[in-house]
C-alpha cells in the first residue's frame, strides 16, 4: 500500500509539473485570462476565506462604506489570483521582461550601506507581488560580488514537493533562503567569511507559536508584531531598511528602498518594530487590496499595555 501511496503521489506531482511548465511558458495576455476565471471561481464560488477578508477590511477601515470595502476586496481577490500566475511565471521568464515590469527604486541605498562594509535585513510584507522582490539582485551593484550574498527567510511548507518548487523559484535570481529556525546561524557564518548579508524579513504574518511579540496598535486594532527581525539586527549591529511595494498597473510593479536605520543596535527596544509598523501601515493605507487581507492576523485577540498614569499628588 506504500508503495502504491508513493506511485500515485509521483503520477500526481509528474502532472502538476507539466500543468505549471506549461503555465510558466503562455505569455501574460493568456495568464491574466486565467487569472480572471480563477478570481471569479476563489471569490465568487469557493468564496476563499470570504468571511476572514470582510471581517478584517471591515474591522480596519470602520470608516469606508460598504461599497468601497466590495471594491477593495474585488481587488484583493484579483490580485490574490494575479499573485498564482506571476509566482508561475517566474520558473520561465527573462531577466530583461523582470526589469521592465518589476522596478527597484533608490537602490542606492542598500548599495552604500554595503560599502561601508553594513550587513543589511530588507523588511518586506505579504504585499503582492512579493514573491518578484528576489530580482533585487538584477538591480544592485553587488549582484557579482562574491562578498555579498542576497537571502530572504522563509518558513518551510508541510507539503514536501510544494516546498522544493518554491524554493526553486525563489533563487531564480540568485538568491539563496535561509529556515527561519538556522537564519542567525546562516548570518554569523557568513560574517565569520568576511562577508556581507542582503537578507530579506517577512515580519507582517501573526507570531507562530513562542514568537517574541511587541503589542502596538497597528492599522488603529491592537496587535502583535513579531520582534524577532529586529532582535537580529540589534545582536549583529545590521543596517535595516524597508521595501515599500507599489503596484503600478497589471504586472507592473515598483519598490522603493527605504532606509529605517543605519544601524539597529543603537536604537531603542521595540523602535525599529515600531518604524517598519508604521511605513508597512502607509503602504496599506495607500493601496489597501495590495495586502493579503485572507491571513487570519487577527485570530488571537491582544492586550496593549497600560501607560502609567501621572503623579499629580502634588508632593
Amino acid at each position: 500500500m506504500a508503495q502504491n501511496d508513493g506511485f500515485l503521489a509521483t503520477i500526481g506531482h509528474g502532472t502538476l509539473s507539466a500543468l505549471l511548465w506549461t503555465l510558466s511558458r503562455m505569455p501574460f495576455r493568456v495568464l491574466y485570462f486565467l487569472s480572471d476565471a480563477m478570481c471569479f471561481v476563489t471569490h465568487r464560488v469557493a468564496r476563499y476565506r470570504l468571511k476572514v477578508v470582510r471581517g478584517n477590511l471591515a474591522d480596519t477601515f470602520p470608516g469606508k462604506s460598504r461599497a468601497e470595502l466590495r471594491r477593495i476586496e474585488k481587488e484583493f481577490y484579483l490580485n490574490l489570483t494575479d499573485y498564482f500566475v506571476e509566482t508561475v511565471k517566474l520558473n520561465h521568464i527573462s531577466d530583461s521582461e523582470v526589469l521592465k515590469r518589476f522596478k527597484f527604486e533608490d537602490v542606492d541605498v542598500v548599495d552604500r550601506l554595503l560599502a561601508s562594509d553594513k550587513s543589511i535585513v530588507c523588511y518586506f510584507a505579504h504585499c503582492f507581488n512579493w514573491e518578484w522582490a528576489t530580482s533585487i539582485t538584477l538591480w544592485s551593484r553587488y549582484r557579482d560580488d562574491a562578498r555579498v550574498e542576497f537571502s530572504q527567510v522563509y518558513r518551510p511548507l508541510k507539503n514536501k514537493w510544494f516546498d522544493a518548487y518554491f524554493l526553486r523559484l525563489r533563487s531564480r535570481f540568485n538568491s539563496v533562503s535561509y529556515q527561519k529556525r538556522s537564519v542567525l546561524r546562516d548570518l554569523l557564518r557568513l560574517r565569520r567569511d568576511g562577508r556581507l548579508a542582503v537578507c530579506g524579513f517577512m515580519s507582517d504574518q501573526k507570531p507562530s507559536h513562542g514568537d517574541p511579540t511587541h503589542p502596538m496598535l497597528f492599522l488603529g486594532r491592537p496587535t502583535a508584531m513579531i520582534t524577532g527581525t529586529e532582535t537580529l539586527a540589534r545582536k549583529l549591529g545590521m543596517a535595516a531598511v524597508y521595501m515599500d511595494m507599489y503596484k503600478l498597473s497589471r504586472g507592473h510593479y515598483k519598490i522603493k528602498m527605504r532606509l529605517l536605520a543605519d544601524d539597529a543596535s543603537v536604537l531603542e527596544p521595540m523602535e525599529l518594530t515600531e518604524r517598519y509598523a508604521g511605513v508597512l501601515q502607509h503602504t496599506i493605507e495607500r493601496n489597501p487590496a495590495i495586502w493579503l487581507w485572507s491571513h487570519k492576523r487577527w485570530r488571537n485577540p491582544v492586550v496593549l499595555p497600560q501607560k502609567p498614569l501621572n503623579d499629580e499628588s502634588g508632593d
